[in-house]
């Protein structure tokens, strides 16, 4: 419980402890089994997908909010040092508490996301649809926007609506553009009103390159080469030399989610990543 948020947790394999902030109930179906026997992994809920407790200011969504959470849980929880990810939005949670809390991470693992989600970079991902994009996947985000048009998730109750919207937008998230994702969101409550402040205003404005240059954290940056829902890998060119450490790695065959959609190279590579930087 955070300033009445219940906030779920679940804690799966063995190793060294690593906290993946998101969706409890999500993020476990998106890391593969075999993670497990080399990560503890603890899948840690933020305000996004808690109900709320009655009436609450935007303010109770700032990121230093969702920081303060992860820590009171870190410490809860007994982790101690901790290798910190985060995939999507959520990457920008993982960085932003290792900058706050440097001294209880070891590494941060930062998945399929772009530098902000500003209107420039949604312009990029745009481009990089328009340019890279074949027919078929371009037919079938055409064909997914008839069968779940906007007046028809209009009439739906916001958290659904959220996912609903989300699901929609397959052929930009995944390799396989016919990948349907409804079972990875089975059970998941959604606090729609969070999710667009947060993914729609601060994540929009966010400089992750504050702090940055006292920051000494080795940093890993997955993305998939398929992922048309942010800006593609080139738009961390201006800001990889600001991370002291940083190693990026593209995924030939995943879009969105590396992890679920290469789970054995995405192991491998991370479980290398790790080991390499003791």
């Amino acid at each position: 419980m955070s300033e009445g948020f219940r906030l779920g947790y679940r804690i799966e394999g063995e190793g060294p402890n690593a906290l993946v902030v998101g969706s409890a109930v999500y993020y476990p179906r998106v890391f593969s089994a075999g993670l497990r026997k080399h990560l503890r992994l603890a899948f840690l809920d933020h305000r996004g997908f808690a109900p709320p407790p009655g009436d609450v200011e935007l303010s109770a969504f700032a990121l230093e909010k969702i920081v303060g959470d992860m820590e009171r849980a870190r410490q809860a929880l007994g982790l101690g040092r901790i290798v910190v990810i985060g995939h999507s939005g959520h990457a920008y949670m993982a960085l932003a508490y290792a900058k706050a809390h440097p001294e209880h991470v070891s590494h941060v693992v930062m998945i399929g996301i772009s530098p902000n989600l500003s209107a420039a970079g949604g312009a990029a991902a745009e481009r990089h649809w328009r340019e890279s994009a074949s027919p078929e996947r371009k037919a079938a985000l055409e064909a997914s926007m008839r069968r779940s048009p906007d007046s028809v998730l209009a009439a739906l109750p916001p958290g659904e609506r959220f996912i609903r919207g989300y699901l929609r937008e397959g052929p930009r998230t995944w390799y396989d553009f016919r990948f349907d994702g409804t079972p990875l969101w089975a059970g998941v409550e959604v606090n729609a009103r969070m999710m667009d402040h947060v993914w729609g205003v601060v994540f929009r404005d966010i400089d992750i390159t504050q702090g940055l240059d006292a920051f000494d954290r080795p940093v890993l940056l997955a993305l998939g080469r398929y992922d048309f829902t942010v800006a593609p890998p080139s738009s961390w060119d201006p800001i990889r030399p600001r991370i002291r450490d940083l190693t990026l790695r593209v995924f030939e065959r995943s879009g969105h989610v590396p992890p679920l959609e290469e789970p054995d190279l995405f192991d491998a590579e991370l479980l290398r990543w790790l080991a390499s930087r003791p």
